[in-house]
């Protein structure tokens, strides 16, 4: 393998086998042991997969949920074994999975930073060097004296990632990091992958969140059902992610890079200027054009969030005149705060025959109360208007 190469990998495949029989009991183990045949069902997770990651890189991994992304990168941290074909890694690597593996919840968080700093291979002498940094990062500080199991799963994974960050490897496997904490903890680790890309570290980083794959990825390789769908251009990428996630949602209708360039989307004030930054509650409009010659009998919106779709509206259920070529989709952000993305898609009368797909645009919900509830008394993609009711039992 050539010294400018971190990861090699040749042709790897992984299959499971799911047993038929299930044991819920010693006896009814023993039982199926001497009295039937165990039949297996074999599942292929990953198929002929293989790639290069370059030393430095930062090298972004994307799929839909059961794509094989995740058994991809237990392989490359060595915790599964390739079916079938060769990894081969170049240089010490530390992987970010399973974050907080060995803490005891029966132990304090500081006893705990301790103890996974041992599992990590630091002295007592270096932790006691790091604790405060770790601390600080994890901004957790006044929680550290209480047991582990009072903490909530949010607070025990930043702790696990602070310490997690302090180790001193060549490469860097990360799984879904940015998923942790709130948005200013999240933007803590961007702030950490910019660190990275200016020491020149080697990062494979498995993800959903597109807007991670664009800022901070140099290329991408995008799993779908088990083998290399695309590998190259962040951007690309992800755009081929997304319209993957949005063709899902609209019942498998597909649509091509060509057909793509027709429909734009703008995101808008109600006056018409540009906005990618929208208040918690406020009011958001989506700008829909495409050529008036175009027959189109029904358009449809679908905002995502870090790969996921959050919501989806479509024309057919209102009278809508679609034959002048614009329209305009105008929703209350009752969203929760973090970045969101927006395509849309425009259809013949049948909708399974798409027209054209928008290139994804973007926009930031920022946190800020909403009818008089605080920030801190709800948390999640969006708020639902609810109350408590004294039970009559």
């Amino acid at each position: 393998m050539s010294d400018n190469i971190a990861i090699k990998v040749e042709n790897v495949s992984k299959t499971f086998k799911l047993p038929h029989e299930r044991n819920t009991s010693i006896k009814s183990a023993v039982v199926n042991f001497y009295h039937r045949k165990r039949t297996f069902e074999k599942q292929q997770v990953l198929n002929d997969v293989s790639f290069e990651v370059k030393k430095g890189e930062f090298f972004g991994i994307v799929g839909r949920n059961g794509s094989g992304k995740s058994t991809l990168l237990k392989m490359l941290a060595g915790i599964y074994t390739p079916s079938k074909g060769y990894i081969t890694v170049n240089g010490k690597l530390t992987p970010f999975i399973e974050l907080g593996v060995g803490f005891s919840p029966e132990l304090t968080g500081h006893e705990n930073v301790f103890l996974n700093g041992a599992l990590l291979g630091f002295s007592r002498k270096e932790m006691d060097i790091l604790y405060d940094e770790i601390v600080d990062f994890a901004e957790i500080g006044r929680f550290m004296d209480q047991k582990l199991k009072n903490y909530s799963s949010g607070m025990q994974v930043r702790l696990a990632f602070s310490i997690a960050i302090r180790t001193k490897s060549d490469i860097l496997l990360i799984d879904e990091v940015l998923a942790v904490g709130d948005l200013a903890f999240q933007q803590k680790c961007f702030e950490y992958f910019d660190q990275l890309k200016e020491k020149k570290k080697t990062i494979v980083l498995v993800t959903h969140d597109m807007t991670a794959v664009n800022q901070f990825c140099d290329r991408a390789l995008f799993i779908h059902d088990g083998h290399i769908e695309a590998m190259g251009d962040p951007k690309q990428i992800s755009q081929k992610y997304e319209r993957v996630n949005y063709a899902n949602s609209n019942d498998g209708a597909k649509t091509s890079d060509a057909e793509q360039e027709l429909l734009t989307v703008d995101i808008i004030d109600r006056d018409g200027n540009a906005k990618q930054k929208i208040e918690y509650g406020g009011s958001i409009q989506f700008a829909l054009s495409w050529p008036k010659d175009k027959e189109v009998g029904q358009a449809g919106v679908v905002i995502f969030k870090s790969g996921e779709v959050v919501f989806a509206a479509n024309t057919r259920d209102q009278e809508c005149n679609l034959g002048e070529g614009k329209i305009v989709w105008k929703v209350n952000a009752l969203l929760g705060a973090g970045r969101y993305k927006v395509a849309a898609t425009i259809f013949k009368s049948n909708r399974k025959s798409i027209i054209s797909t928008s290139k994804l645009q973007s926009f930031l919900i920022y946190d800020q109360p909403l009818r008089g509830k605080k920030n801190d008394e709800w948390e999640g993609v969006s708020y639902l208007e609810n109350e408590w009711l004294q039970s009559e039992r």
